[in-house]
């Protein structure tokens, strides 16, 4: 198994692939910087109005096509 991880303009981009030997990879995941952030959304609104969720979301410049696996 190999895991790299590197720091990308918007946080750190990882890669996890795993052989079984063939040309193919047999598992590869890949975590965005979004992830991270997304995770923190629950942290980061609380005690807040659900209006100020937008406010928040779009502070932090989430790409929502990279989490949305």
């Amino acid at each position: 198994a190999t895991y790299t991880a590197i720091e990308s303009p918007k946080g750190e981009f990882s890669i996890c692939l795993v052989s079984d030997g063939s040309s193919w990879p047999f598992y590869c995941k890949i975590k965005a910087s979004g992830f991270a952030h997304l995770a923190s959304l629950d942290r980061m609104s609380q005690g807040h109005m659900l209006a100020d969720v937008v406010a928040i979301t779009s502070m932090q410049d989430m790409v929502f096509g990279e989490v949305d696996q």
